[in-house]
């Protein structure tokens, strides 16, 4: 909603979160860097003066603004308590609140896990009633990179890339945060759209549209190839491409919630037919898993 996905309509936007709240989706989550505070701002709109109850998280950018984390990366630079206390309090002013239910670091290395400055931090915004609970969002398609600070027991939740391409998480992460208690926020269920059954190998993406870098080269028809193939056990579990996404996600008892990008109203209204509470069958679920696809597209997409 931020922009970089295409065109942005701020209007489309906030009528999309409202009838999600109408839905009865009530976990929102943005961050700085969706727009530069755009995708807060927009969100703090459209949910004021909302009778329906709803949670909000949110993520401090890197000070050094660093994409992707790496073990190398000092975290006295990165994310000083000043600067997390700073992004915190801005983050409330473009929501329009006095508190957010989840802060996370947006980008995470276990390198992190032992310094005090992020600790501080997040104990500070506890105690002021800034924020409800902490978190960190791991790097794509790395989630072996925060092992140590789940087992650690001092976060209350990890955000990770988990999909039908990506399944890797449910090998080490997922275990670990059962075993712990910590809430698991699937993210990129769609993988950027591809998994949403809209793209062929012609489709050209709009000026301003990240994705033309994430699907460069053969990377799109490889991708629609594997799709197809998905699209061959749609049936009464799931009547599209997107239901089928989403309740793979969703059926993984690790998993807390799972926050896919719902720009319009037609978006909204398609993916919360996931929450139909009719799992999956043993045997879909044991035929999903075969589709398991390791790969990062994100490297070298902004080259």
């Amino acid at each position: 909603m931020g922009g970089g996905w295409g065109p942005r309509d701020d209007e489309e936007a906030k009528a999309a979160i409202r009838r999600a709240l109408e839905l009865g989706v009530d976990f929102f989550d943005t961050a700085w860097i969706y727009g530069e505070g755009q995708s807060e701002k927009l969100l703090g709109e459209a949910l004021k003066g909302s009778t329906r109850p709803f949670r909000v998280a949110t993520k401090v950018p890197a000070k050094t603004m660093d994409w992707p984390a790496h073990p190398g990366l000092d975290v006295r630079k990165a994310f000083p308590a000043d600067w997390i206390l700073e992004c915190t309090e801005t983050s409330l002013k473009r929501l329009g609140m006095e508190r957010v239910d989840l802060q996370q670091m947006h980008i995470w290395t276990d390198a992190w896990v032992d310094a005090e400055e992020w600790r501080e931090a997040a104990q500070r915004l506890k105690k002021q009633g800034k924020i409800k609970a902490f978190g960190v969002s791991i790097n794509d398609h790395e989630p072996e990179s925060a092992l140590s600070i789940v087992a650690s027991g001092e976060i209350d939740s990890v955000q990770v890339i988990y999909n039908l391409f990506d399944q890797r998480p449910a090998e080490r992460l997922f275990p670990l945060a059962q075993e712990q208690g910590v809430a698991v926020i699937a993210r990129v269920p769609f993988d950027e759209g591809s998994l949403a059954g809209r793209f062929t190998p012609e489709t050209k993406f709009p000026r301003g549209d990240w994705r033309a870098g994430y699907f460069k080269g053969e990377r799109l028809a490889e991708t629609c190839t594997r799709v197809e193939e998905l699209k061959k056990l749609l049936g009464p579990e799931a009547r599209d491409l997107s239901t089928l996404a989403l309740k793979f996600v969703l059926a993984h008892p690790a998993v807390s919630t799972v926050i896919p990008g719902m720009r319009r109203r037609e978006h909204v209204e398609q993916n919360c037919t996931a929450s139909d509470g009719r799992p999956f069958s043993k045997q879909t679920l044991a035929v999903l898993k075969e589709h398991a696809w390791a790969r990062n597209f994100y490297q070298g997409a902004w080259d």
